[in-house]
């Protein structure tokens, strides 16, 4: 254990510090039973050149008698290394105490690299790295995206947080910067958006024959952003205005594009945008779109087919409803295996989805339960209070129905009073 404590806390690479590290191997077993120490001596040549000597020696009893011996000449390490091995040999009897370090050493912690260095070399492969490119703005940008990724806070957090990882080294940010430069990076990257898009999309994406496109929005706290309204608050962020934001990506989900619109922009009304940017931008000629069933509809069917492209959707209840009066497609048909049904230029693909039967089918045991926990609060109202009418009674479950949307399956009725 003093072995290992010597090796740990003195340094010694040399290679004419090995025969100290052999003996000590060989030594290190008889520390408690003989005294060891270091003897340090200075001479003076003829030249007038001081010479220091540092000795390990060992004093022992051999036939009662008490003689003394080199270990090793230390005068070739450094002090730091000679006042470890008396540390050591001063602590002995008390290894315990070798664990702790004096006063004289202290420990201050680096920069942070590991994560940092992760992240970049992910952004390497992916592109980003070449996309923004090597000016400053460019690793600013680079910047921003990580401290997105290592903390999720604002941009004067980022700048914070500049200062405990090694961005000098990894990003080659010499210089500092500030809340304020990163607001201005923010205004490059606008300028810049379409030609990193471009570069992303030709490194990245292989598939351009599948996008996938939907939108969402974010609620602003403050009131000074222009393209801030109001509008479909998908947070539930009562009071706050919005933006718009629509993400267009490939059949894998690696993003291609973005664009934010204004805060009261209709899902509909994005699509159109889209559609320009993979025909003109990307230059792509056989493309087939996903969306949802809100976001696809007859006026953007209309603008696909301009420009020979495809699209995948699902179909709302209603549309059902109407291609089974039709009869383009049986309620026998929805099994556990995918049906395909072709009418005209449309193909129909469906399946019976297990779990939404499940769910549709504890929603309605759920609103039938509560229709008949109504009527019969109202029964007994109706039997206490004789002057009371069965028709308001009537009227009110009625109600509770139409909002339900029951009304098809369950009706009320007043009978036998």
């Amino acid at each position: 254990m003093v072995l290992d404590f010597f090796l740990t806390k003195s340094v010694v690479t040399k290679k004419n510090h090995i025969f100290l590290k052999n003996v000590l191997l060989l030594k290190a077993i008889f520390f408690k039973n003989v005294h060891m120490y270091i003897s340090k001596s200075k001479f003076k040549t003829k030249s007038g050149k001081i010479y220091r000597s540092v000795i390990l020696r060992e004093s022992y009893r051999e036939n009662g008698k008490v003689k003394k011996r080199t270990i090793a000449n230390l005068s070739h390490c450094s002090e730091q290394e000679i006042k470890a091995i008396e540390f050591a040999l001063k602590h002995k009897h008390d290894l315990s105490a070798l664990g702790s370090l004096s006063d004289s050493v202290s420990i201050k912690e680096g920069r942070s690299i590991g994560g940092l260095w992760v992240i970049y070399q992910a952004a390497k492969r992916l592109g980003i790295v070449e996309a923004l490119g090597n000016s400053r703005h460019g690793k600013l940008a680079l910047w921003q995206v990580f401290s997105r990724v290592l903390e999720q806070g604002s941009r004067l957090s980022a700048v914070r947080l500049g200062e405990t990882y090694a961005i000098a080294s990894v990003l080659s940010l010499k210089k500092g910067f500030t809340e304020d430069a990163l607001y201005r990076n923010l205004s490059w990257l606008a300028k810049n958006q379409t030609k990193i898009e471009d570069k992303l999309f030709d490194k990245n994406i292989h598939n351009k024959e599948l996008f996938l496109y939907d939108v969402t929005s974010s609620y602003l706290e403050g009131t000074e952003n222009a393209l801030a309204e109001w509008g479909y608050n998908r947070d539930g962020k009562k009071g706050k205005k919005q933006i718009v934001i629509g993400l267009l990506a490939d059949s894998e989900g690696n993003p291609i594009a973005t664009e934010v619109f204004t805060g009261n922009t209709n899902d509909l009304s994005t699509f159109g945008s889209q559609i320009e940017k993979a025909k003109q931008r990307f230059g792509c000629e056989h493309v087939t779109f996903v969306g949802d069933r809100g976001m696809i509809k007859r006026g953007q069917i209309e603008d696909l087919s301009k420009h020979g492209f495809h699209y995948i959707t699902a179909l709302t209840r209603k549309q059902i409803e109407t291609l089974t009066r039709q009869e383009v497609i049986q309620y026998r048909l929805f099994d556990d295996s995918l049906c395909e049904v072709i009418d005209g230029t449309m193909r129909y693909i469906f399946r019976r989805n297990p779990l939404r039967a499940q769910e549709i089918q504890e929603s309605r045991a759920s609103k039938k339960r509560s229709i008949e926990s109504l009527v019969e609060q109202q029964n007994t109202y109706l039997q206490e209070h004789s002057r009371a009418k069965e028709a308001t009674a009537c009227k009110r479950v009625t109600e509770k129905i139409k909002k339900l949307k029951i009304n098809g399956w369950v009706s009320v009725k007043v009978k036998d009073r």
